[in-house]
């Protein structure tokens, strides 16, 4: 495994303006972690770079689910919904460790919401989509089964529910694993490297670059170059893509406060969806869907997310009667939809889009989170033909992710035990340069402890030892995390 210490950096960065590239992917979500895997592994001098943290976006801020979409069924999205299906059984496969089979309870009520009919119908349509064989079969309940597996639900017009299986996994571990596996195939990858600007010479691109730790311009000469920046693509020069953005929120609550046993589950309002998902000792509930025109990295919960959820929740849960003070954190994240041409929003809902805007240029947009290493296998695809070179075997799909488990021993749905190896582990193999970067991205601690404030001072001890900070930069990475990870005081 390619070690990040500051000499190893420096060695990457070197190699980036040193030698020609055959691809330059911009943006290091999971979109553009799984291109550059793919790339690498089929033999592509693969560089990857992001402006700031690998997973910083929407990759880290979703509900933390690979499905193949139950409700886009209602749209006709058959084929989306199949694609989806296959590949969350593939993360499974290349990635055992991120991908864990989950049961998801879906109440029905008279007057209300789908009908148990209609939900019984989709859920079975949905295990043949996954070829016959989801994590487990479907099956119903009636109302007396349904309210002994959640006594706190809402009995008032309950007619049964139905279950049917997805899998959980951690958004932002997926992302820093793929980037591991493409650097294990050679892909040179830097985090806090800004994409400036790029110009055609013939038939390459000179792309002006800035490493935001030592504000060094350099250049990158590469062949081919992937914007995959997700909710920022359209800022990107020579992008054309044009997007909706809506924003979801996530709230995380105490098991205890929200008892809903070893299924998910799922309650609606009106057509809309909230998850309920266990998380070891925690519960996540979500999400909101708001138009959101502001700039990404502002995207934060409100007042008027949390209302909605918890009211919502709250009606399905009524004895719970869960408040603010329950909540023990949250986080905002982007979705970015691909836009009609006329401006309209599109109801191809996570459907991606792949376009060749100038010679070698591509923008990568749309799509899930489950689906990442079909749209980079598709992408690669793409990009060899234009080089004329042959497609060779795409191998993402059966090679596993990290060559053994013992690579994958900090690599969990559920946050790892808190513990200095952890850390140097993060620092010195997986890029970590602040505290934020430990603190939420790698380990999801922030999220899970509610002595979080207390652990992030130790971190920060930690990383100061590790990386040399004084102590004024070690102040300074505590206030940047608690900007960064600030709940709206209205929450509290």
């Amino acid at each position: 495994m390619k070690a990040s210490t500051p000499r190893q950096r420096s060695e990457v960065l070197q190699r980036l303006a040193a030698e020609p590239l055959d691809l330059l992917v911009v943006g290091g979500g999971i979109v553009g972690s799984g291109i550059a895997r793919d790339a690498a592994m089929r033999g592509l001098r693969t560089g990857l770079v992001d402006r700031y943290d690998f997973a910083f976006g929407t990759s880290s801020r979703s509900s933390r689910l690979l499905h193949g979409g139950l409700r886009y069924l209602e749209q006709g999205r058959v084929g989306l919904v199949r694609e989806a299906s296959l590949e969350k059984k593939v993360v499974r496969h290349i990635a055992p460790h991120l991908a864990q089979p989950l049961g998801f309870v879906f109440p029905a009520y008279q007057r209300a919401g789908r009908p148990l009919w209609q939900l019984r119908i989709g859920v079975k349509l949905y295990d043949l989509l996954c070829s016959g064989r989801n994590f487990q079969p479907s099956r119903g309940f009636n109302t007396r089964e349904t309210l002994g597996m959640l006594p706190q639900l809402s009995p008032e017009g309950l007619l049964g529910a139905v279950r049917y299986s997805d899998a959980l996994t951690n958004d932002a571990r997926l992302v820093i694993d793929t980037i591991r596996s493409a650097a294990l195939h050679g892909a040179d990858v830097a985090n806090r490297v800004e994409f400036i600007t790029a110009e055609r010479h013939g038939d390459t691109w000179v792309c002006q670059l800035r490493d935001h730790l030592t504000a060094t311009p350099f250049m990158v000469r590469t062949r081919t170059i992937i914007n995959a920046t997700g909710p920022w693509a359209p800022q990107i020069p020579h992008s054309t893509v044009k997007l909706r953005l809506s924003k979801g929120i996530h709230l995380v609550v105490e098991r205890s406060r929200l008892p809903v046993g070893e299924d998910a589950v799922v309650i609606t309002e009106g057509k809309r969806i909230l998850f309920v998902i266990p998380w070891g000792e925690r519960v996540i509930v979500g999400t909101t869907d708001t138009d959101y025109t502001a700039r990404p990295e502002d995207v934060a919960v409100n007042p008027e997310d949390i209302a909605y959820v918890l009211r919502t929740v709250n009606e399905a849960f009524p004895s719970l009667r869960l408040g603010r003070a329950d909540i023990l954190s949250s986080w905002a994240g982007l979705r970015a939809l691909i836009a009609n041409p006329d401006g309209t929003p599109s109801d191809i809902s996570r459907a991606h889009e792949i376009r060749l805007n100038e010679p070698g240029w591509w923008d990568v947009s749309g799509g899930k989170l489950t689906t990442y290493r079909l749209m980079a296998e598709q992408t690669v695809d793409r990009i060899l033909r234009y080089l004329g070179r042959p497609k060779g075997v795409c191998r993402t799909a059966a090679e596993p992710l990290l060559p053994t488990e013992a690579d994958a021993c900090y690599s969990n749905i559920v946050p790892p035990d808190f513990s200095r190896d952890a850390v140097v582990h993060y620092v010195q193999h997986e890029w970590a340069l602040s505290l934020t970067d430990v603190f939420v991205r790698r380990t999801s601690w922030h999220y899970y402890h509610r002595d979080a404030a207390a652990k992030a001072e130790q971190v920060a001890t930690w990383m100061a030892e590790l990386c040399g900070w004084s102590d004024q930069r070690r102040r300074e990475e505590l206030a940047a995390y608690h900007r960064a990870t600030e709940i709206v005081a209205s929450a509290a």
